[in-house]
Order: structure tokens, then sequence, then C-alpha cells
């Protein structure tokens, strides 16, 4: 693309929106069967009895994906054994992973105080992932490389260049009604990543922006999506088609990318919820008959909230003092619904069939 040089700051970075068609037959017909089933998704989570119910396993699981882009690893073991338990685990990795879930639900938070994705919400986000203060970057020398310490992009630099850009793309987001906002989306994670606003952690951020924007834009009103997995499983097409824009303009290949990871990861949760609704009914199903006694709905909420529980949980949830929670959970462990491991002084017991389905994702 002119005036861009991959060694040399880009601040020719062009505003929004792009000077090139972004609408084009492929991308529309791509952008009706993705929005056809991102409506689908919507339907599915809005019509489920407690539509929040999953959240929290969902959000999870899209921090260690988008945490394992940036080579972040942890399991989702340790995820959830290190939120139910009350020792805090020493593992860095996982606090990253953590500190991403608390961006998400702080993004989302601001969100339905004020419904406007701006540059100050980004730096609130950044900070909340990175656990610092930081800030806009404002000293010379950032630049992206390859696995072989090859340049590939320098961002712009300058902090009041990078505020202006910043503002372009904030005007863009909440007042440009020209584009389909599948389309907008993806443009808008485009521009946020090329300007590359902060010494660490714009990744991270760029993909919670996504989960947001998807929400102030009425299209999923419940963020229960976690579009990260499909940027792992397709991580050299994403930069290969981040790269084409840069370098030759060519926004088509990696509109259709966003595209078809909406789509492609709306179905992905559809089947999950099915598989996990169905499972919880079984579930309930079958503790109702054999355990009449332990069984209540609120006991079923809390098994697949998350797939780690404890007595405290239980007790904190009002279902009894903590000498009969504790036998529940005994009875429902003998009876072959969780599965009991120690970890430190604590008892934690597995929904390990909700387990085994979060992890086929």
């Amino acid at each position: 693309m002119e005036n861009f040089k991959r060694e040399i700051p880009y601040n020719k970075l062009p505003l929004l929106p792009p000077n090139k068609d972004i609408e084009t037959k492929k991308i529309l017909l791509k952008t009706i069967s993705a929005s056809r089933a991102l409506a689908q998704l919507n339907g599915a989570l809005v019509n489920l009895p407690n539509p929040t119910l999953f959240l929290d396993t969902i959000h999870l699981q899209e921090a260690k994906a988008s945490s394992e882009i940036e080579n972040i690893i942890t399991t989702n073991d340790e995820l959830y054994k290190n939120l139910v338990a009350d020792n805090n685990f020493e593992n860095s990795l996982t606090k990253e992973v953590l500190n991403y879930k608390e961006a998400l639900w702080l993004g989302l938070e601001k969100l339905e105080k004020k419904p406007f994705i701006s540059t100050n919400l980004c730096i609130e986000i950044v900070q909340c992932i990175k656990q610092n203060q930081a800030a806009i970057r404002n000293t010379p020398g950032t630049t992206l490389k390859n696995n072989k310490g090859e340049v590939i992009y320098t961002p712009p630099t300058g902090e009041n260049i990078i505020r202006e850009k910043l503002a372009d793309l904030e005007k863009f987001i909440n007042t440009n009604k020209e584009f389909d906002p599948l389309i907008k989306m993806a443009v808008m994670h485009y521009q946020f990543e090329a300007i590359h606003p902060f010494a660490d952690g714009n990744g991270r951020t760029g993909r919670i922006l996504l989960l947001l924007y998807l929400k102030i834009s009425k299209l999923l009103h419940i963020p229960a999506i976690y579009l990260s997995g499909y940027i792992i499983r397709n991580k050299n097409d994403y930069y290969k088609n981040l790269k084409a824009v840069t370098e030759n303009n060519n926004w088509e290949p990696y509109i259709i990318f966003m595209l078809d990871m909406i789509e492609v990861t709306a179905k992905k949760g559809i089947t999950q919820l099915e598989n996990i609704t169905r499972l919880m009914d079984v579930t309930a199903g079958e503790i109702k008959l054999k355990l009449p006694k332990v069984y209540s709905k609120d006991l079923i909420e809390i098994l697949f909230k998350l797939p780690y529980t404890k007595r405290q949980t239980l007790t904190n949830a009002n279902l009894g003092t903590p000498k009969t929670v504790g036998n529940y959970l005994t009875a429902l462990e003998s009876n072959g619904f969780l599965k009991s491991t120690k970890v430190g002084k604590e008892k934690l017991y597995i929904n390990y069939k909700l387990l085994d389905i979060l992890e086929k994702n």
C-alpha cells in the first residue's frame, strides 16, 4: 500500500471508512449467512430459562483461547480450579487468563452505563488485562516481528497521532451507519490492531472489543460466544489477511475471514448450548429420581454454572448447612454425578460430563 514500509512507523495509516469497496457481492452474501447464524445463537440464548447461566463458563473459554493466541497457555482444569478454590495459584499464566475474563466483564458493565466504545474504555480494559497503569504508547521503537525476528509491521508512533487515529476509529464505531454492523466489526478490528495503541495487550483488548461491539450493535444481547478459538485454529490465515489489508489494501479476504469466524463460531455455540442444556435436563431428571431429597432447581444451576463446585458455594446459595450440603455432594459423587479432587485443604467437585463438552470446543 502507498506510503507503507515495514520498518517505518505507519503514521499514514488511512482513516476510516476504507477507500475501497468493502461491500462486494461476495462480502454481502457472506454477511447474510453470518448474520443468520448469529441471530439463531442470539435466539437460543434469549430463550434459555436462565440466559446468563453459562456466561462464566463461556467467558472463561474465550479468555483461555484469546490468551493462547498470545502464547499464554493454561488448561481448563487450572482455570476452573483457580476460580473456585480459595487459595490463589502461583501460576502467572492462569492469572493472566482470569484477568482477561475480568476485563471482559468490566467492559460489559461499562457498556450498561454508557453504550459507547471509546479510547478511555480501551485503556480501562488493557489496564485490567495487564493489572497495571498501561496508557497510550508515547515512546518510539515498537515493532511487530515474525518468528525469525524480522520486522513485519511498525505501527504509528507518537501519542498525539495514536490518539487521533483512535478518535477516528471511535467516530466510525459509534456513528457510522453506512455499513452492515458485521462489516463494520471487521473494519473496526483491523484498524484497532493496526493502530496498536498499547505497549502490550493489544490483541486481547481488540478481541474483547469484538464482543462488546456485538453487544452494543444488538447483534448478540448476551455476549456468550468465544471467537478466539476460531482465530487459534486459523492463526496463519488471520495474520495473512491482516497483512494483505495493510500492504495491498486488499479488504475482501480479511472481511470474509472475519464473517466466517462469526458464522462458524455461532453455529458451534448453538451446538454446544444444545449439548449442555440436554445434559442439564438429563442430569436433573436422574438426580430427581435417584436423590429426591438432594434435588433442587438451584442445585442443578450451581452444578452447571461452572464445572467445579464446593461446599461453600452450596451454603452461600442457602441450600443447607455445611454438613447438609456436604452430604449432598457426597451423595452426588457416590451416584456418579460428580468426581471430587483435593486442592490444598479444599475438596472440589467436578461436573466431569460438562467439562467433557467444554473440552470438545
